[in-house]
C-alpha cells in the first residue's frame, strides 16, 4: 500500500515537472528570448558606434564640448529606446510608465529648483560659449583646464592636479577669465633699475633681449613702458608676446635673460635704500661703520651728549 502511494506521488511530481518545463520552454518564449538577444546584440553596438561618430563629427565641425554633449544625448536616447523595446517584448506597455514619469518629473522639478537653474545656466553657457574644453579659465581664485561642460556643472583640473566641480549657476553669476581664448598672450616683465642708470640705454638692452628670445614674437613688437618712480628704483615694464602654448617658457627664459644681460651691462638692479636727513634741504647724515657694526649709544652716553 505504501509503495503504491509513493509511486503515485513520484509519477505525479514527474508529470508536473514535465508540464512546467514544457510550458516554460515554449516556442513563444524562445522567440521572445531570441528577439531580446537580437535587440541587445545589435542595439548596444549601434548605440556606441553612433555615439562615437556623432561625438567625432560635432567635435570636428564645432567644438569638443559640443561633441561631448551630442554624444551623451545620443547615448542616453538610445538606452531609453532600447529599454522601451525590451519592455514591449516582455509585454509591458510603456504608456503608464511614461505618464508616471511625467508626474514624477513635475514633482522633481518643484523639489529641485537648483538643478533646474543649473540646467538653464548650462544651456546659456553652451549657447554663449565663453570657453570650451581644454581652455584654461579662472573663476574667483580657481584656475584650471576645462575637462567637460555638462548640463549641471563644469569640471576643471587645476595645475596641481585637483578635480574641481563648479555649478553652472555659479559660473553665470560670476566673472570668468578665459586665459587661453586667443592664440597669443602677453607677458609683463617687471624690471627695476637704479636712479643713476640711463633709461634710454636700459630700454635698448631690454628690447634687444626680447628680440633675441626664441619664444618672443616679433609681431606685436615688444615694448618697454616707464611704469613709475619707485621708493628705491625706477620701475619699467617689458611687454613681450608669445604663443599661448609657449607662455610659461617665455616667462622663465625672459626673466633669466634680463638678469644676465643687466649684469653684463653693469646696470644696477637696486634693493630698498633708506636715507636719513636732518633737514628738508640738507645732506643726508653720514653713518660710519666701526668694527663691522653700528655703535649703539648707551643711555649714559646720551645724557652726556645732552649736557
Amino acid at each position: 500500500m505504501q509503495q503504491d502511494t509513493t509511486s503515485a506521488i513520484a509519477d505525479t511530481t514527474s508529470a508536473l515537472s514535465n508540464m512546467n518545463l514544457e510550458a516554460f520552454i515554449s516556442e513563444e518564449f524562445l522567440a521572445t528570448l531570441l528577439r531580446l538577444a537580437i535587440i541587445f546584440v545589435v542595439g548596444l553596438p549601434v548605440i556606441f558606434i553612433l555615439r562615437r561618430w556623432v561625438r567625432s563629427f560635432f567635435t570636428k565641425k564645432y567644438a569638443s564640448h559640443y561633441g561631448m554633449l551630442a554624444g551623451k544625448l545620443v547615448f542616453y536616447t538610445g538606452i531609453v529606446i532600447l529599454i522601451i523595446m525590451v519592455m514591449g517584448q516582455l509585454g509591458f506597455s510603456p504608456a503608464p510608465l511614461l505618464g508616471a514619469a511625467g508626474i514624477l518629473g513635475v514633482a522633481l522639478g518643484f523639489a529641485s529648483q537648483t538643478s533646474v537653474s543649473n540646467i538653464i545656466s548650462g544651456l546659456f553657457l553652451i549657447a554663449e560659449q565663453p570657453f570650451k574644453v581644454d581652455d584654461i579659465i579662472m573663476i574667483n581664485t580657481t584656475t584650471g583646464t576645462v575637462l567637460s561642460i555638462d548640463m549641471l556643472s563644469v569640471k576643471l583640473r587645476t595645475f596641481d592636479n585637483r578635480y574641481v566641480r563648479i555649478p553652472n549657476e555659479m559660473i553665470i553669476k560670476q566673472e570668468v577669465t578665459n586665459i587661453t581664448k586667443f592664440p597669443i598672450r602677453r607677458f609683463n616683465a617687471n624690471v627695476s633699475v637704479a636712479y643713476k642708470e640711463d633709461i634710454s640705454r636700459v630700454r635698448e638692452v631690454l628690447l634687444d633681449v626680447a628680440e633675441k628670445n626664441e619664444y618672443a614674437l616679433s609681431e606685436p613688437t615688444p615694448l618697454v613702458v616707464f611704469d613709475m618712480f619707485g621708493a628705491s628704483s625706477i620701475d619699467l615694464l617689458l611687454l613681450v608676446w608669445a604663443p599661448k602654448d609657449e607662455f610659461i617658457l617665455l616667462k622663465n627664459s625672459i626673466n633669466e635673460e634680463v638678469k644676465e644681460r643687466l649684469d653684463q651691462e653693469d646696470i644696477e638692479i637696486p634693493f630698498p635704500h633708506v636715507s636719513i636727513y636732518s633737514g628738508e634741504a640738507s645732506k643726508s647724515i653720514p653713518i660710519e661703520l666701526i668694527g663691522g657694526k653700528l655703535d649703539e649709544l648707551k643711555p649714559e652716553d646720551e645724557e652726556e651728549e645732552k649736557k
